[in-house]
């Protein structure tokens, strides 16, 4: 092990003995009581030394014999050493590519907040590239959360969809002006290349491409119909669900921005359940979706850019989350934001005993239809707590203490 204190919290001595690390809530903790020396050894933990040589500048620094050990084994359990040669063969590739790195360096930096074990940051990073993801729909949405995922390492990013670029798919990040009339899966695609930090890794031939492809660790619907928004096909997701594939809905209809529910099939609420629990607390609800879906469309669909970006952003953390290990928490939830007032709440998508997901049978007795509101524009609601749970960071929120 190199121990490295992670350079991306900030460091600062609160008073003679007290050492803080970090300045956000989520983040910061305090280390003490710390004398002089010790403190005075915190700058040689940087990425250079290895454990034999660290105990030899202690040995010279007149620290007790041990103490080197106990203060790195301590800094470690607390969450602020990283491991500098840690992370494993994929993590050591990806040390040598400097440029790609250096592209990389503060979603890196990010990862070592996020995470505890020394070298879990850069593991997970490197992990990024061997997953795939597929993107349904080129539209304001689904293109710039195509290249943030592609950007952020994500090594494949499939985007899929239909027509041609229209004026109003141009967006900054997005699809460019200069793509205009070209095919939108194409276009999106070179943005995806444009925006990804190294080149894709080579495809073999047991992957297919193949539009429920099981070898994606995770899909997006990005519709850019609005009612396919609002809600979404049951249908349309039938495959996911049958092949355990994860899924994740997100949009922006009528002024309104929504992501989720993230779908675990078979542990968490589908579109499905969304439609199901929509029908038993509205029964005009399957005649409205009806008239909505054989409307004719309109000549353009409101979709804010500034708003799309962020639904955009939104998903792709959610997204990145989920290929990081964890669960978001928009697994059995939908996020929604409107304009002008941009307060985002959460709306609960409980899984529905009707729905042939079969997620109901799992959380029997975790929930009862009691729980949600009658009308699901009413009132702001949370997820579902052990989504939460899961959600969260092991560390508590606010500064802490570790005596050392």
């Amino acid at each position: 092990m190199v121990p490295l204190v992670k350079p991306a919290l900030r460091r600062g001595w609160r008073d003679l003995n007290t050492v803080q690390f970090g300045m956000t809530p989520a983040h910061a903790l305090t280390l003490g009581p710390m004398d002089t020396a010790t403190g005075s050894f915190l700058d040689l933990l940087n990425g250079t030394r290895s454990m034999p040589l660290l105990r030899e500048e202690g040995r010279r620094m007149d620290l007790p014999d041990g103490h080197v050990d106990t203060l790195v084994r301590r800094l470690a359990r607390a969450g602020l050493v990283d491991d500098a040669k840690g992370g494993g063969p994929a993590a050591d590739t990806l040390r040598g590519k400097k440029e790609v790195l250096a592209r990389l360096a503060p979603d890196l930096a990010s990862l070592s907040l996020t995470t505890s074990e020394p070298g879990e940051a850069i593991r997970l990073l490197a992990a990024r590239r061997s997953l795939r993801v597929q993107i349904r729909g080129a539209g304001r949405v689904g293109v710039t959360l195509a290249a943030l995922l592609s950007g952020a390492g994500v090594g494949e990013v499939d985007v899929r969809d239909h027509g041609r670029v229209e004026p109003g798919d141009v967006a900054p990040g997005g699809l460019p002006a200069a793509s205009l009339g070209d095919r939108r899966d194409v276009a999106a695609r070179r943005v995806v290349g444009t925006a990804a930090p190294d080149r894709a890794p080579r495809r073999t031939s047991r992957t297919s491409a193949g539009a429920d492809d099981p070898g994606f660790s995770l899909v997006i619907l990005t519709p850019r119909d609005d009612v396919d928004v609002h809600a979404p096909a049951p249908a349309g997701a039938e495959p996911l669900v049958r092949s355990g594939t994860p899924h994740l809905y997100a949009g922006v209809v009528e002024a309104t921005g929504m992501v989720g529910p993230f779908v675990l099939p078979g542990e968490t609420g589908c579109a499905g359940c969304l439609h199901e629990a929509r029908t038993d607390r509205d029964q005009a609800w399957p005649r409205l979706v009806a008239q909505w879906r054989s409307a004719r469309h309109r000549p353009t669909l409101p979709c804010d850019l500034a708003l799309a970006t962020t639904v955009a952003g939104l998903a792709a953390a959610h997204a990145l989350a989920f290929l990081d290990g964890r669960v978001p928490s928009s697994a059995g939830a939908r996020w929604e934001v409107s304009l002008p007032g941009l307060s985002w709440h959460a709306r609960p998508v409980w899984p529905h005993p009707a729905c042939p997901c079969a997620a109901a049978e799992k959380g029997k007795g975790e929930h009862t239809p009691n729980e949600e509101d009658a009308h699901e524009t009413m009132a702001e609601q949370r997820p579902s707590g052990e989504s939460c749970r899961k959600a969260d960071s092991p560390r508590p929120a606010g500064t802490w203490r570790a005596h050392v």
